[in-house]
């Protein structure tokens, strides 16, 4: 061993831990309320909710932590799975989704071994701002109703439709004792929420938003002796564990809809992380790149592990991941030792988490969800066309309208439906300039062998004995069966005693379709080099007259 190197290995410990201990503490207050937020908008029996996500919480932290590609990034339950995890308990029942976790998180791994990683990053961004907008919708909708101590309904439509009656509940308490008070819970946490980080002294802001609001409301709540809901804990972390319940799986109907559901979570959850990890990155440029197999299998590990445990499935999760980065956290111990946290606070405080109101727990959630809608993003999409706004709109309207799954799919059913438009769509103008006995052709879009018939009955009707000039400048593609249609006209129109002016040398370059000389039209190399071919020195129009521009 070379002892010299060891004062450098142990000062560099020192400062990674004089980092990372400060940043785990900070990502460990973030994460608490939200573990719990989020178990209680996943349809998890309210008994054992808490314990369920602080489980995930705390899986994610230990193992993902340990294993994982992306060493900044912080795993754990998260909001976009919490409205798959809802819908799975409404159709299979809770006991199923361990099973179906289980499946998603054995998915996850086989695809990370198999090098799949980067494939899950292969989804149109209007495909993921509307799922993210679509989930934030829903989260807000269903959370709307749980802040006023109500019950949230089956469907996100139904949701949707019955804000009005839990307005009504929240805002009337005559009739509908304690709704209004939660009301006025989930009021004042959303008010913290929004004006802790403006108003909060320098010193202070620090301090998670969402923690400051959970502790003021937690203790409101205690003071005044609110008659509202709040959280349930049990005594010991281990009776929240719950197997998986394989009984009566023995029919294939049954194992086909696991293993379809499992799939989706796989995917939804896959998609998520690794977006997240290629956000992580470009948040702190200097830091470790993500392995993203490394990434994917540990997810998948973990996912194994929370539907063994019957604890909620997770995510890479973006809000969680940049506070470690913002905190300062230099190495994978910040995460590792907020799971530490986690376990020793619900083993040792359980009586502190069964003092927090759920109205206030859904309020965070109620903001992340109005977070996640982002307008922003239909400004950003409307810059690269109004294809990308409906594909945005769509998705997330369908996600609403049906679940998250189908509007995902049609998400990507539009982007494939919209990139096979643009790889086969072109528009052709002709323009003729008949005192200079020219024409001109103006391509713009893709010119591909599916509108060859279209190009060829165009160039049909140049008249005869003319001087066509092609322009490409707005052309996005070219295939060989184009070129050769060009080429093949081009004899054919000399032979009227027109002729074709095309620069082929940078057309032929831009497209990179001919990798030897030889194959460009008669003349034109020579005359690229400066030296006129059979044809002579007009055979290539480097720079076309004026007159022939738009």
């Amino acid at each position: 061993m070379n002892h010299s190197k060891l004062p450098s290995r142990v000062s560099g410990l020192v400062r990674s831990i004089r980092n990372d201990l400060p940043a785990s503490i900070v990502v460990f207050l973030v994460a608490l309320p939200l573990c719990m937020g989020i178990a209680l908008a996943s349809g998890v029996p309210h008994e054992k909710a808490a314990a369920v996500g602080i489980i995930t919480g705390i899986l994610g932290g230990l193992v993902v932590g340990a294993l994982g590609g992306s060493p900044l990034q912080v795993s754990g339950p998260a909001a976009g799975l919490s409205v798959i995890v809802f819908e799975l308990t409404q159709e299979h029942g809770w006991e199923r989704v361990g099973v179906i976790i289980m499946i998603g998180g054995a998915l996850q791994l086989a695809a990370g071994l198999l090098k799949l990683g980067q494939w899950f990053r292969a989804v149109s961004p209007a495909v993921i701002h509307g799922m993210l907008a679509g989930i934030g919708v829903l989260i807000f909708v269903s959370q709307f109703h749980i802040m006023v101590d109500d019950r949230p309904r089956g469907t996100g439509l139904d949701n949707l439709l019955m804000i009005p009656d839990a307005l009504w509940k929240g805002v009337v308490p005559s009739e509908h004792a304690g709704h209004d008070d939660a009301a006025r819970i989930g009021l004042l946490t959303i008010g913290l929420l929004v004006l802790w980080k403006p108003l909060a002294p320098r010193r202070l802001k620090v301090i998670p938003a969402p923690l400051v609001a959970v502790t003021i409301v937690t203790a409101v709540t205690v003071f005044l002796h609110l008659p509202i809901k709040q959280v349930a804990v049990p005594d010991r972390l281990l009776d929240a564990v719950q197997l998986p319940a394989w009984d009566g799986l023995d029919r294939l109907a049954e194992w086909r809809a696991l293993l379809v559901a499992g799939a989706a979570l796989a995917f939804i959850a896959s998609a998520e992380t690794l977006l997240s990890a290629a956000a992580v990155d470009q948040m702190r440029p200097g830091g470790p790149r993500t392995r993203y197999d490394a990434e994917l299998a540990a997810q998948g590990v973990g996912n194994m592990l929370c539907g063994l445990l019957g604890a909620l499935p997770m995510t890479g999760v973006i809000v969680r991941s940049a506070t470690n980065v913002e905190a300062g956290a230099r190495t994978r111990a910040s995460t590792i030792l907020h799971g530490c946290w986690l376990l020793v606070f619900v083993c040792v405080c359980p009586f502190i988490l069964r003092s927090i109101p759920t109205a206030g727990l859904a309020a965070i959630l109620v903001y992340t969800g109005y977070k996640l809608i982002n307008p922003k993003a239909i400004k950003i999409l409307a810059e690269y066309g109004k294809g990308e706004v409906f594909i945005y709109a769509t998705t997330v309207i369908t996600i609403v309208l049906t679940d998250l799954l189908t509007g995902v799919l049609v998400g990507i059913g539009l982007a494939l439906a919209k990139m096979l438009y643009v790889f086969t769509h072109l528009k052709i103008r002709l323009s003729e300039e008949r005192q200079s006995n020219r024409t001109v052709l103006y391509l713009r879009g893709a010119a591909t062998f599916v509108r060859l018939p279209r190009l060829a009955a165009v160039l049909d009707k140049v008249p005869p004995s003319t001087e066509l000039h092609v322009h490409f400048e707005e052309l996005t593609y070219i295939d060989h069966a184009c070129l050769d249609l060009l080429m093949s006209w081009e004899k054919q129109h000399e032979a009227t005693g027109g002729r074709l002016v095309v620069d082929w040398e940078n057309l032929t370059a831009r497209f990179h379709y001919y990798g030897k000389r030889k194959h460009l039209p008669d003349g034109a190399t020579e005359i690229a080099n400066g030296r006129p071919g059979n044809n002579g020195p007009d055979r290539v129009s480097q720079n076309p007259p004026a007159s022939s521009s738009r």
